[in-house]
């Protein structure tokens, strides 16, 4: 198959939602349908020892939630189908916010009887942003939930998006029946065994048919034909262009955990969602069908495999065609580099690949060149934008429990903060470790994962910070007299870059007036 046939098959897309509304499980179910594992995990029960496909850390296991970006892989419909299920959690959003940067699409995950969350409203954000195709997968039609056109109105008024229903239920909770695909006009009928067999599905193309009262009851299926009805009337025909550029989401209707629903929208998804599409760059516009290779790194995890201690970079093909062995330039560190073993995800398992092709996710074995946000190319000097960072709001004191266990603490401490998950200041003053986060359960996260990746362990103490602020300045005179004055609240990055500490909102305040021309960022540059 030549290079453009092979871009035109890829479907790289992310999942994303409010923690607990499915999303993980949704994942599992479209595995499921592409042959890519033979059963689903359970994602929040410690008793089944089957756990979610994507959800490979431990510490996801032991509480049922997604804390890091996994990526999976595999065929349907001779698609090349990539998922990014992202942590839902808002104390990992940047991992998510960065995750997106990676996708051609999004699949949006809302819990029918919560409606749209806080969590979704600020990730739908992101994508309305980056004008990024959005389908609406509501779930847990089997159980009792908000009347789906006012959750309709509800993803409209608080999203921001056009909706347009592609199936619709029949019923819900106890007096659920299944969904009318509108898209392909058939009737799914629902059992609750979590299979979904060739019997259960119903050709209707006229509801008026007398086949649809025998099957669902004269009193659904009149419900039913009223429901479309106002449908028709009142949203217009599915346009797939209006789709592409970010205007209307197609909405879908199903229940993930009995594997209902599913189905429908992944054979529509294929259909008529993206195939990969260009990237901005600072200094041009990279397409995806040029002939030269380029691609970004957008995540960075180490210990995938505790027992081989590997870190991995998370690379995004985004033109040309990547091939093992061959040398392509390291930007940021001006140097050719190659690669004997990349691979391809399926969550944690992972297999050495020969070539990939723009909207692929290639995981690059890594000694520490790489950042977040470093790119790739055959050559030509290219910075891939809108890879965010963020200013910690968090920030505790890391202490060493374990003196015999110094230098896998260190090396625990630089290898996570590689990975974006939090940022770490050295004060000048004293050579105190300061860890910061955007969120309190990273602080979890990395205490665990220090003991169990890293046989580390630490502990915290309080720290009274408000803000850690990047500093800048063009008068050399004058950045020696601020670190001169204000030696006992500077510290420095993993990069060695100078930071100012801010312990309240006056008190940097106060240092801005009295150094004018001290720039003070809340993002370090990458």
């Amino acid at each position: 198959m030549d290079r453009l046939s092979e871009i035109k098959r890829r479907r790289t897309f992310g999942i994303v939602s409010h923690p607990d509304a499915g999303k993980t499980t949704l994942t599992e179910k479209l595995l499921l349908f592409g042959g890519a594992i033979q059963i689903a995990g359970a994602v929040k029960s410690n008793k089944i020892k089957k756990h979610a496909t994507s959800d490979f850390m431990e510490i996801e296991k032991q509480r049922g939630i997604s804390v890091a970006t996994s990526v999976m892989a595999f065929e349907y419909r001779d698609k090349q189908i990539n998922i990014l299920d992202t942590p839902g959690h808002k104390d990992f959003a940047e991992d998510t916010y960065r995750t997106l940067t990676a996708v051609d699409s999004v699949i949006v995950v809302i819990d029918v009887a919560k409606g749209v969350e806080e969590q979704t409203e600020k990730l739908v954000g992101v994508c309305r942003m980056r004008k990024t195709p959005i389908i609406v997968f509501i779930n847990k039609l089997d159980r009792e939930g908000k009347d789906a056109f006012d959750l309709l109105d509800e993803v409209e008024e608080k999203l921001g998006l056009r909706v347009l229903p592609l199936s619709w239920p029949v019923g819900m909770g106890q007096l659920f029946q299944g969904v009318y695909n509108i898209y392909e006009k058939k009737l799914i009928l629902f059992s609750p065994h979590g299979k979904q067999l060739e019997e259960d599905t119903l050709e209707i193309t006229d509801l008026s048919d007398e086949k649809l009262n025998k099957k669902i009851g004269k009193k659904a299926a009149d419900v039913l034909r009223e429901e479309i009805e106002i449908i028709t009337s009142v949203y217009p025909e599915f346009d797939q262009q209006a789709y592409l550029r970010g205007d209307v989401s197609p909405v879908f209707f199903g229940s993930a955990v009995n594997n209902f629903g599913v189905k429908e929208m992944l054979d529509c998804f294929v259909d008529i969602a993206p195939s990969p599409r260009d990237r901005e760059t600072e200094e041009r516009i990279v397409h995806p069908e040029e002939d030269k290779f380029s691609g970004f790194v957008f995540k960075i995890h180490a210990n995938m495999d505790p027992k081989h201690r590997d870190r991995i970079a998370f690379l995004r093909i985004c033109s040309g065609k990547f091939e093992r062995n061959t040398n392509y330039l390291h930007i940021r560190q001006e140097r050719q580099i190659k690669f004997s073993n990349p691979t391809a995800f399926m969550a944690s398992k992972k297999e050495v690949v020969d070539e990939a092709f723009p909207g692929d996710i290639v995981g690059l074995y890594d000694s520490g060149n790489f950042k977040i946000g470093d790119t790739l190319t055959e050559g030509e000097i290219l910075h891939f934008k809108g890879i965010p960072s963020f200013s910690p709001e968090q920030f505790r004191f890391v202490n060493n429990s374990d003196p015999l266990k110094t230098k896998q603490l260190n090396k625990g401490l630089d290898q996570l903060m590689d990975e974006g998950v939090a940022q770490m200041f050295t004060k000048i003053e004293n050579n105190r470790k300061i860890v910061g986060t955007v969120g309190a359960l990273q602080f979890d996260v990395i205490q665990y994962r220090l003991l169990n990746e890293y046989g580390a362990s630490c502990d915290y103490e309080p720290v009274n910070l408000y803000k850690a602020c990047w500093v800048a300045c063009t008068d050399d005179k004058e950045l020696e007299n601020f670190k001169s004055r204000r030696r006992r609240d500077l510290a420095l990055d993993t990069d060695g870059k100078l930071v100012y500490l801010a312990e309240s909102a006056w008190a940097l305040k106060t240092v801005q007036e009295n150094h004018p021309n001290v720039e003070f960022r809340f993002t370090s540059e990458v």
